[in-house]
Parts: C-alpha cells; sequence; structure tokens
C-alpha cells in the first residue's frame, strides 16, 4: 500500500467551528458598459448578487441509491459542544430554523436528508456529523457514510491511500469506521464505491404484535443497526414493495410507526439518546438482482430511496440471531430504486449482555450538484413548508 498523502486544509477550514455567518457585499450592476444588449440574459443573469443581510449557505449534493444527501459545507452557525450528542443538542435548541430552512420547501422537500459536519470528538477520527430530516435528527446514516467516504477522499479532505482509504467518522450513535476504493486519474482520485464498518447492531427481543387501524394485527421485529426499527413483513399485511406502491408504503409505514411507538417502550443498553422509534422497515422478495427487498419509512414519511444502511444492519442482526444468515456472509439487499448494499457481518460481539454483530454495509454514491443558497431577511418564508 502506498503512503498516505496528506489531506488539503480547506475541508478542515469548512468543518471547523468559527464564524461561519456572514453578510453579502451590496447589490451592484453587473456591468457598467454600455454594451450589455450585447450578451444574453443567462450570462448576465450569472452576475446577480444578493441583497445587504442575506444569508448565504453552500451545499454540496450528492445521493446514494437515490436517496439524496445534502451536506453543507459553508454557512451554517457554530454548533456547541465537546461531543457530537452535544452539538446535536444545540442544534435542536438554538438553530432548528436552519435545518427547517435547507429541508423543507423551497429549497428541500419532504423527503430531503442532510447533514452538518462539526469537530470531530475522538482524536482518531476526521471529523464529525450531525443527520438532518424532515423531522429533526437521526441517529446513524449509512447511505450518507457512503457518501461521505467519496467526496472526503476524492476531495482530499482525508488523508489518501491507495488502493484502500480508511479513516473514522464521529457520528451520534458513536464512531464509525469508513473506507473508500481509490483510483488515481488524471483528473484527481475517483471513488467508485465506499462502505463503512457500523456500531453494534442487534435484535431487541422477540417479534411482538401491534393493533393498527385498518391492517388489523401486524408482526413486528425491533432492531438496532445505529438507530432502531421495526421490521414488518410485507407479504403478511398484503403490501406490495414496488415503486408504484410507494404512497401506500408510505402510509402503511406512518400508521405502524405511530402504533408501536406509543406501545413500545424503547431503551437503548447504553445511550439513552439513542431510545427512539426512527421508522419501519418492510421486507420482502427482490425484485432484481438482489437476495431481498429493504424499504424503509422513517422520520416523518420520509421513503428511503437506498437500502437504508442503518436499516440492513438491524436487519444482518435479525437474521444473524435467527440462524438465517447466508453462509457466505454476503446479503445483497435492494431498494424502492432497485438500488443495492452489499452486507456483510464482520464481527460478532457482547454489548453488554446483547448478542450483538458488526455489520460491513457496501454501496455507491455520486455527486448530483453545488448550490449556494440564499435568505433574503424579506423573504416571507424564513423556515420553509413542506407537504406531506
Amino acid at each position: 500500500m502506498s503512503e498516505p498523502i496528506s489531506p488539503e486544509p480547506l475541508f478542515a477550514q469548512s468543518v471547523s467551528s468559527g464564524p461561519l455567518l456572514a453578510e453579502l457585499p451590496a447589490q451592484k450592476p453587473p456591468f457598467a458598459s454600455a454594451s450589455n444588449h450585447e450578451l444574453s440574459a443567462a450570462t448576465i443573469l450569472q452576475h446577480w448578487q444578493p441583497p445587504l443581510g442575506a444569508l448565504a449557505i453552500q451545499t454540496l449534493d450528492c445521493h446514494t441509491g437515490g436517496e439524496p444527501l445534502r451536506i453543507i459545507t459553508t454557512g451554517f452557525a457554530p454548533l456547541e459542544g465537546s461531543t457530537v450528542l452535544a452539538q446535536r443538542a444545540d442544534c435542536v435548541q438554538q438553530h432548528d430554523a436552519l435545518r427547517q430552512l435547507l429541508m423543507f420547501e423551497p429549497r428541500g422537500h419532504a423527503d430531503m436528508y442532510g447533514c452538518v459536519l462539526t469537530a470531530p470528538e475522538r482524536p482518531d477520527s476526521a471529523f464529525g456529523v450531525i443527520f438532518l430530516h424532515n423531522e429533526g435528527y437521526s441517529t446513524m446514516c449509512g447511505h450518507a457514510m457512503i457518501a461521505l467516504a467519496k467526496v472526503a477522499v476524492e476531495s482530499g479532505a482525508v488523508a489518501v491511500t491507495l488502493p484502500v482509504s480508511q479513516f473514522q467518522v464521529d457520528a451520534p450513535c458513536g464512531q464509525v469506521t469508513l473506507y473508500a476504493q481509490v483510483q488515481q486519474t488524471e483528473a484527481g482520485y475517483r471513488v467508485d464505491d465506499s462502505w463503512f464498518d457500523n456500531v453494534p447492531s442487534f435484535a431487541d427481543g422477540t417479534p411482538r404484535q401491534v393493533e393498527v387501524a385498518g391492517l388489523g394485527t401486524v408482526t413486528y421485529q425491533l432492531a438496532y443497526g445505529g438507530a432502531y426499527y421495526a421490521y414488518v413483513d410485507a407479504n403478511s399485511i398484503g403490501l406490495s414493495l414496488a415503486a408504484e406502491n410507494h404512497q401506500a408504503i408510505i402510509a402503511f409505514g406512518r400508521r405502524i410507526k405511530q402504533q408501536v411507538a406509543e406501545q413500545h417502550l424503547i431503551l437503548h443498553p447504553t445511550a439513552a439518546d439513542l431510545s427512539f422509534l426512527y421508522g419501519v422497515i418492510f421486507t420482502g422478495p427482490a425484485h432484481n438482482n438482489a437476495d431481498m427487498r429493504n424499504v424503509c419509512v422513517f422520520a416523518d414519511g420520509e421513503l428511503d430511496r437506498s437500502p437504508t444502511g442503518s436499516g440492513v444492519s438491524g436487519l444482518a442482526a435479525i437474521l444473524y440471531r435467527d440462524g438465517n444468515w447466508p453462509a457466505s456472509n454476503q446479503l445483497r439487499v435492494e431498494s424502492i430504486t432497485g438500488a443495492v448494499f452489499s452486507i456483510s457481518i464482520k464481527q460478532q460481539i457482547q454489548l453488554g449482555t446483547i448478542d450483538a454483530v458488526i455489520p460491513q454495509v457496501r454501496g455507491q454514491a455520486f455527486v448530483s450538484g453545488r448550490h449556494q443558497f440564499f435568505l433574503d431577511p424579506q423573504d416571507p418564508f424564513p423556515q420553509g413548508f413542506i407537504f406531506r
């Protein structure tokens, strides 16, 4: 393996807790000459300037299996706290309007997902990350980890080692190890595949049942893979997991989540802040070249376009406990878009008295754009809105 290449300092500045909110310069005409008529309107519009006092936030947008990730690079408020959980709490209490601004319409949409990068909590981590969505904040996000592994390596934000780079990230659920398969091209580093070792994942108790209006008795299994999910066999409730049935999937997921959350007290064995139901995952036969299909409805009715990295981790824990884990130690799980994550179990461990596993989840991410968002002081929708 080659010697590590030192990271560029620019990214480190963007994840520091220094002052990021600044007023922009006064609006000026794009050109002083009288020859503007010779330029196209599109060319002139490129020189538009925001008004005085406007808030500017820059992002790098990606997707993993079609699931969006809006990485906030500059413009977010500095977050207080020495741990990621403390910084997350500060964001909830002091800066939630910025989450809404970037996740909600007109800058986002009901299924938008994002993250804020922070200073690392641990000395051997590259940075910390806080996850954002339409309802609030999640504790773990696998599709985000796959995307972060790609862009951190390709940008030089972390030390690069060929052919595989490895680094750690601090998430609310704990430290996660990220990997990227790296090629060096004439244009720079290129990452086609990335993966992560998740936090200890486990099945929580035995299958339970809950009464859900319009569905009757629903059997579910609770599991944790960085976040808690209720897993439901889609065939058991007559639910098709085809893409064209997405509205019914969302409706069923929201109803089941509400009832499980109301009737099942969730207690994480080591961290109270992780003790809540994040979503419902429907499992069923694969439609394409995979072993099974996994469709997640999380937060306030968000439908995951990816197979859900934390969700397939909990699924791996369930299958392993029940003796149904494949002998090949490889499971290919597809999402509602047909995107596939490959999962293996890297290690079996004890989390106190609980039997847990360390899943390794692999997928592909792509950069979809760079954005600069503005908030005009006179904008009547400073926190945006969503229709679900």
